[in-house]
């Protein structure tokens, strides 16, 4: 069942801003009906069949990663000093030189085009890598290829284009991309920088300036989003490939940070620059779905990224906690710092477990429904990688907020935490903020019953519409509730562990309490329900713990399968700590669901805003 008005929401009643802003972003998200794994967690029908077993790459694509990624450890540690690289603030040329001879510039580009061709299960692995090392490294590789210039292409792009821009970022040219403006961050609609066609209809002039955009001052093309009006769509965005040589080009100046401080990130203006209509990238008028679709794939990185970051925090914790003595025994042995380990130990598994799910859905279907599971696994993976490198701080004390150079001066182990800790905190911006991922994941969650719905409500709507939409949404229901308190509605794998089988139960329990809440509050607030931000995103975090516990768990199961003896004890003594820690978040978030809190804290900010 499904509503003919592509939005499903009645904007009718909105501001013009607010009107105009998710009338522009609902124009280019994802029409398709949310599907997947994280999907059916919201919906209260979780198939685990979807995760147990655990995708694998063929021994083929896992040989292929293995030979590059020797390689890439191998420059990591014989040719970077990431600390010297935060010291200057500079990436050596010439190690920018060895990533692109390596083929760390085109990991994703397919080898007809002169990449490497690896697999998305490849190159999140490489960014696992990569987060243990250096994040000025990570961000310039990221920025690169996860929303520069190669991941549009190879989506959207023309055989042309292909064949004319990919073999460059193969050989090692840099890219970025620019949406950003000064007035213009989570809300795309308000975008000044223009593209006006010229009356040949064979160039488009392109006028503004763009903010933060990273690379920028090493790339030599960028995707540039820019209004393109016509008489139909006065907010139409259009995506370009721009030379960062060509006339009217200019880089203005270089943006600094607390942490990346070699990140050559930088405000770019654009004056009357001449771009053929060749290089628009998808069509006129897409430009907004060419990012959001890139941003999609893209945001794993991030949580990839936080993976191998929080790998290296344990390394360091465990290391310093069974070394170091505090009255009479070992840190580690006390509660409150081994706490810190089994918190550090199982945000690094789910995560990795997130990625390498996600990933793998990528490797099958490169057209696959990830926008849920992406976004999920960016939220969840960074925050807790937030958490990661604060606690491991904390568990080292001074020697933690020390920097590195200083320990070594004074012939201490050097471990970077104080510039990991500076360096980890734009990822809950990045690609980004947390709380728009809480909007984007509540949209999506609440979509399918927009659709079933949505009409009933709709003032846009003759009352007749909305009367036959009443009875359809009714006849839906009647089918569709009652199975949310029948037992055994979420679909088991026939061979799976048995401790594993339980923890799955209970999470097909859980994730059927939380859709027909999701219902109640729907029916509860009808059309205000998107002002409840704080209670939308308990919602979110609830799916969010479901789907970090069953990722755990059927990567649990893959190790059960495949590893040692070590490792299975290990994964399932993870997993399981996993799954109790996210039971008990989850029932607090049940019982929160309606803080007083919620509003008092409301008054109390409009209060002081007002004085």
């Amino acid at each position: 069942m499904s509503d003919p008005h592509p939005s499903h929401i009645d904007t009718s009643q909105f501001s013009k801003e607010k009107r105009q802003a998710l009338e522009v972003a609902e124009s280019s998200r994802d029409q398709r009906e949310t599907s997947g794994l994280a999907a059916a967690l919201f919906a209260g029908n979780p198939d685990f069949n979807a995760i147990i077993p655990f995708a694998e790459q063929s021994a083929a694509a896992r040989s292929e990663g293995d030979h590059f990624l020797e390689k890439l450890k191998y420059l990591l540690d014989h040719e970077v000093d990431p600390d010297q690289i935060d010291q200057t603030g500079e990436i050596p040329p010439e190690l920018i030189k060895k990533l692109g001879a390596l083929g760390a510039m085109g990991i994703k580009i397919p080898q007809k085009y002169g990449g490497l061709g690896l697999s998305q299960s490849n190159y999140s692995r490489a960014a696992m890598l990569l987060g243990q090392y250096c994040g000025n490294l990570t961000a310039l590789l990221s920025a690169h290829q996860s929303i520069g210039v190669p991941q549009p292409l190879i989506m959207f792009g023309t055989d042309a284009q292909k064949e004319k821009y990919l073999p460059l970022f193969a050989k090692g040219n840099i890219s970025a991309f620019a949406l950003t403006e000064e007035d213009v961050g989570s809300d795309p609609s308000k975008i000044k920088t223009e593209a006006v066609l010229n009356e040949a209809g064979t160039h488009y002039e392109l006028n503004g300036e763009k903010l933060w955009c990273t690379n920028g001052l090493l790339a030599s093309h960028i995707v540039v989003m820019a209004r393109t009006p016509t008489t139909k769509n006065a907010l139409a965005m259009t995506a370009f490939i721009v030379p960062v040589d060509a006339p009217g080009v200019e880089i203005v100046t270089r943006c600094h940070f607390m942490g990346l401080r070699a990140l050559y990130n930088g405000v770019l203006r654009f004056t009357k620059v001449q771009i053929p209509i060749e290089d628009v990238v998808h069509q006129p008028g897409k430009g907004l779905k060419v990012a959001l679709t890139t941003l999609n794939t893209g945001r794993l990185t991030l949580p990839a990224a936080c993976a191998g970051m929080m790998q290296r925090c344990l390394e360091i914790s465990l290391d310093w906690c069974s070394s170091r003595a505090q009255w009479g025994k070992a840190i580690g042995k006390h509660a409150a710092i081994a706490h810190k380990i089994s918190e550090l130990a199982a945000n690094a598994f789910a995560t990795e477990a997130m990625v390498r799910y996600t990933s793998a859905l990528v490797d099958a279907d490169k057209n696959a429904d990830i926008r849920l599971e992406a976004a999920l696994a960016k939220l969840w993976g960074t925050e807790a990688a937030w958490e990661a490198v604060d606690q491991t701080m904390q568990t080292k004390g001074g020697r933690g907020y020390e920097t590195a150079q200083s320990l070594k001066n004074r012939g201490q182990k050097p471990d970077p935490i104080e510039r990991m800790l500076r360096d980890c905190r734009i990822n809950l911006i990045f690609e980004g903020s947390s709380e728009i991922m809480y909007l984007f994941i509540a949209r999506e969650m609440l979509d399918p019953h927009l659709r079933a719905a949505g009409a009933v409500l709709d003032s846009r709507k003759s009352l007749s519409e909305r009367g036959t939409a009443a009875i359809k949404a009714g006849f839906y229901y009647l089918n569709w509730y009652p199975k949310r308190y029948l037992p055994g509605l979420a679909k088991m794998p026939n061979s799976m562990d048995s401790r594993i089988h339980a923890r799955m139960q209970r999470i097909g329990s859980l994730s059927q309490k939380l859709s027909r809440c999701i219902l109640h509050n729907m029916a509860r607030h009808g059309p205000k329900l998107e002002r409840e931000q704080r209670l939308l995103s308990r919602l979110v975090n609830i799916g969010a713990e479901l789907f970090a516990m069953a990722c755990a768990n059927g990567q649990a199961q893959s190790i059960l399968k495949n590893g040692s003896d070590a490792e299975a004890r290990q994964a399932i003594d993870t997993s399981g700590y996993i799954q109790i820690r996210g039971e008990h978040r989850i029932a607090s978030y049940f019982r929160d669901l309606h803080a007083p809190m919620d509003q008092e804290g409301y008054r109390l900010a409009q209060s002081l805003l007002k004085e």
